[in-house]
């Protein structure tokens, strides 16, 4: 029983956490563009597989003169359960006007509909739809030979899976990973935010009851703190897979996120520490989920978001 109680308060509260986004701010003008056909074109709705949500949205590009481009994949929020790649079209278009070829891709999201649906079978999608991606912007004329990924929330998530577990069988070399407030490890110490932390035998249960879901793996209270349990979570715990090769990084995150637990984001910090990978750690020490309250370090992480790509993936 506590496990479904723990699992409905996860989905209340990431869905409260997607409706408390940014606010607005008055610099934020910077990080967008005035979009229309000198700065490029946007093709909807591409398909990459066979579900319904098997689609992405690119962006390539007016300028179609380079032998090769960068692309910089954007993966949306909506804590697992909602959400679309339509979402982040301010975004996508911003990096496209830098010179970059974008794309925003969907999947399946966790449902009544899809009920089976789990982090893991998500992070599959995203992987399978790579070639997918790079293959339509081939056709477009746009040849890729490198590639950044990166989303907020859930879609951070998604985007370090792929960065640190997945670049080896990337279709083109992943150069970093950018993102806010995605889970990086599903230890219940750190998941405060839900209780987890109680050392309970009811709070075991829970916290074994949510991560199982989103594993898409029956986990059980006995296997938390166990190698067992980091092996049966490795599939979704993105710091698990930090070595010594893992990209550079660049990650914001809320001290007070309700959504998420923010430890693991102290966890991962030391992971790359200890591994030495270039990396920013930016904390909104006064901010939740929505990074709403540090507006000095939400900036800050908007232009390390320019100074990343410009280091580690110029345009050409």
């Amino acid at each position: 029983m506590w496990a479904f109680l723990y699992i409905g308060a996860f989905l209340v509260s990431f869905g409260i956490g997607i409706a408390s986004k940014m606010m607005p701010r008055p610099w934020a003008k910077d990080f967008t563009v005035d979009w229309d056909d000198s700065v490029g074109v946007m093709y909807r709705d591409i398909s990459y597989g066979s579900a319904d949500s098997n689609t992405f949205d690119l962006y390539v590009p007016a300028d179609n003169s380079k032998e090769t481009y960068g692309l910089v994949v954007y993966l949306h929020a909506g804590g697992f359960t909602s959400g679309d790649k339509t979402d982040d079209t301010e975004m996508l278009q911003w990096l496209c006007s830098k010179g970059y070829v974008t794309a925003g891709i969907n999947y399946t999201l966790r449902d009544e509909s899809h009920p089976e649906t789990s982090v893991s079978s998500q992070s599959m999608e995203i992987k399978e739809s790579m070639p997918a991606v790079i293959a339509e912007a081939e056709k477009l004329g746009y040849s890729i030979d490198e590639m950044t990924i990166s989303g907020g929330s859930a879609g951070h998530c998604l985007a370090m899976l792929y960065a640190y577990r997945d670049a080896d069988t990337s279709p083109v070399p992943v150069r970093m990973v950018f993102g806010a407030v995605g889970p990086s490890s599903f230890y219940p110490e750190d998941w405060g935010c839900y209780g987890f932390d109680q050392n309970t035998a009811e709070s075991k249960e829970a916290a074994a009851g949510l991560f199982g879901v989103m594993a898409g793996k029956e986990i059980t209270a006995d296997m938390l703190g166990t190698p067992a349990y980091d092996e049966a979570m490795k599939d979704i715990s993105a710091l698990l897979w930090v070595d010594d090769d893992t990209v550079p990084s660049l990650m914001a995150y809320g001290k007070y996120d309700k959504v998420q637990g923010f430890g693991a984001s102290v966890r991962l910090d030391e992971a790359l520490t200890a591994h030495n990978v270039p990396h920013d750690y930016i904390v909104l020490e006064h901010s939740g989920h929505g990074l709403q309250n540090d507006d000095k370090e939400a900036r800050l992480y908007s232009q390390k978001i320019e100074e990343y790509l410009d280091r580690y993936m110029p345009v050409k």
